[in-house]
């Protein structure tokens, strides 16, 4: 945001310096003009999908993936579903992660994350 985006009131309209804080009007806590923001990053876009219920305990294996595509597949798939993931795979000294590789999520969203992967043949 630049400094000479202004803040809006809410309830009556009035804009306002970024110095302001509430409606002198009204006493509204001021916002920041619509469509004024910056885009967000792909970090920002990422982490809005995250459900908080999913977000809590410690981690648990939910999936095993043959390499680091099918890992990542498996991410997004969980991250459609609101479901926070990380990946761990073994590293031999400074070599890269090669083979295998864990998918881990809280604890309170493998249940979800188990149901998400799941699949039943016809």
């Amino acid at each position: 945001m630049s400094e000479e985006t202004p803040l809006i009131c809410p309830g009556c309209a009035r804009t306002y310096p970024r110095s302001e804080r509430f409606c002198g009007a009204c006493g509204m806590p001021l916002v920041y003009v619509p469509g004024a923001e910056r885009e967000a990053s792909e970090r920002q876009r990422r982490a809005r999908k995250i459900k908080p219920q999913y977000t809590e305990g410690e981690l648990v294996k939910v999936a095993r993936a043959q390499n680091l595509a099918q890992a990542e597949f498996i991410a997004g798939l969980l991250l459609e579903e609101g479901i926070p993931s990380m990946l761990r795979g073994s590293i031999a000294g400074y070599a890269p992660v090669i083979g295998t590789r864990d998918v881990l999520v809280p604890e309170s969203g493998a249940e979800a994350a188990r149901e998400a992967l799941s699949f039943e043949q016809p």
